[in-house]
């Protein structure tokens, strides 16, 4: 069944078939134009000799002598009749080797034979006189004559198996030849299908070897005609796609490498909600997720509900949607775009984007500007407090106003400091700046925050004391 299938097979059956189709018609034309032609042939001799016949008949005087003259124009094949009228008539000798035998009888039963013979016309015909000898058929021929005024008919009667018998040798020496042919034609078109064919089989390997990856496979241009051409088309469609795979795969493989790059997670997300890309960050947020809801659940299955949710307002409106979720105590933004395939939405792109720095960072930066605000607050009561006690004279004594006056100073230069320590926490953000250390003496450090406080102290009720002991060896 495989040969039959094969192009071999098809172009060996196509052209077998018409040579067979082609020998059938031109044998059955043949035959019967031999068959036609001899008997066209014993019709023209049977005629000249039914003529000859009626000659012989009409010229001589004894018409006995004449009868014996006809009868040995007669053979095996061919019988005579002679017919004056109904109840006067001869036939040739008859024996039973004779095959053509003609009688009154016959003639007188065949519709043609007889109104030629009651009319006295020439006539022709290819018949089988009787049922019980069907397989002989006859042509007759009936010419008519006329003697001392009396009109007669002369029949002549020739068995066709002469011209049967030649025909079927006719017919056995054209089945010889039309079987030589078919020999002949069965061994070429098998030699010239398979030769048209093998660049077309090469032509086909050569594609499986393409759809298995092997994109350096060449086909052999064996010939220079369409079948040639054929063959260097398919070379230089193998060329371009090993160039257009090849680029594809170095796009893909970049693409791959970007994505395993990024900080940020991706998740490639098709119209159905499956997962069908992640890179490494979104991997790793899925497994927490996963890990967290005690799920055994395979990656790329499933998304967060949070995540599907956004994936479905994404996909419902075509716009940008964006949350914010915390998992095992990590910020996580989650920022869902729709997908398009040329003009209709087939997925959405997710990008998830780790904030639990940024969110410590800012909650530090809150708390920096809290604490900045409590000490600049702590500073601003006291200049307000003591330039209060200036303004309501509560000072009585010089010493008392130089204390207030230097606690006034010292505070100015306190928020200075504060100010000078935010300009320098921006310089060492930015790295234009450093931290120098130096020594301090501790007793002057605390005289200088009791006097600072002890205002303030004295407000509140609170005594300060100072009491350092210091061994040799600090």
């Amino acid at each position: 069944m495989k040969f039959w299938k094969s192009v071999v097979g098809k172009l060996w059956f196509t052209i077998l078939s018409l040579v067979l189709i082609v020998l059938f018609i031109l044998t059955v034309l043949l035959l019967e134009f031999i068959e036609n032609y001899h008997v066209e042939e014993a019709e023209n001799d049977l005629t000249q000799l039914a003529n000859k016949v009626a000659v012989i008949i009409e010229n001589h005087e004894d018409q006995a002598l004449a009868r014996s003259i006809t009868w040995e124009l007669a053979d095996n094949l061919t019988s005579i009749a002679i017919i004056q009228d109904e109840k006067k008539y001869w036939y040739s000798p008859n024996d039973k080797n004779r095959l053509s035998s003609i009688t009154v009888e016959q003639i007188q039963h065949d519709k043609d034979l007889n109104n030629a013979l009651q009319d006295h016309k020439k006539v022709s015909k290819r018949t089988v006189l009787s049922n019980t000898d069907k397989d002989n058929e006859r042509l007759i021929v009936g010419v008519p004559y006329e003697k001392d005024g009396k009109k007669g008919m002369v029949f002549l009667s020739q068995s066709l198996l002469a011209v049967k018998d030649t025909t079927k040798h006719t017919t056995r020496y054209i089945f010889l030849a039309a079987g030589i042919a078919i020999v002949l034609t069965t061994f070429f078109a098998f030699f010239l299908s398979s030769r048209v064919t093998y660049p077309l089989r090469k032509m086909r390997e050569g594609a499986q070897d393409l759809a298995k990856g092997k994109f350096d496979t060449k086909i052999p241009i064996l010939t220079q005609d369409e079948i040639g051409e054929l063959a260097t088309a398919f070379n230089q469609m193998g060329r371009q796609l090993n160039f257009h795979i090849n680029a594809l795969n170095q796009e893909k493989e970049q693409l791959s490498n970007i994505l395993s790059s990024m900080a940020d997670g991706v998740i490639t997300i098709n119209i159905d909600g499956t997962i069908l890309v992640t890179n490494p960050p979104a991997e790793r947020f899925l497994q927490a997720w996963y890990y967290e809801q005690n799920m055994n659940i395979k990656e790329g299955d499933n998304l967060p509900p949070e995540a599907k949710e956004l994936f479905q307002n994404a996909v419902s409106t075509e716009k940008e949607q964006m949350i914010e979720m915390t998992l095992q105590g990590r910020s996580w933004v989650l920022l869902m775009s729709p997908l398009y395939a040329e003009s209709h939405v087939r997925g959405a792109v997710a990008v998830l984007r780790d904030m639990t720095e940024e969110r410590r960072l800012d909650k530090l930066r809150e708390d920096f500007i809290a604490n900045v605000s409590h000490e600049l607050r702590t500073p601003i009561s006291m200049l307000q407090g003591y330039s209060e006690a200036i303004v309501d004279d509560i000072a009585s004594s010089e010493e008392d106003r130089k204390e207030i006056a230097q606690i006034i100073y010292d505070e100015s230069l306190r928020m200075g400091r504060l100010v000078n320590d935010l300009l320098d926490l921006a310089r060492m953000e930015s790295g234009h700046t450093g931290l120098h250390y130096e020594n301090i003496n501790v007793n002057e450090f605390l005289e200088k925050i009791i006097r600072k406080f002890s205002g303030v102290a004295k407000e509140k009720n609170i005594a300060l004391h100072q009491d350092i002991s210091l061994t040799e060896e600090e």
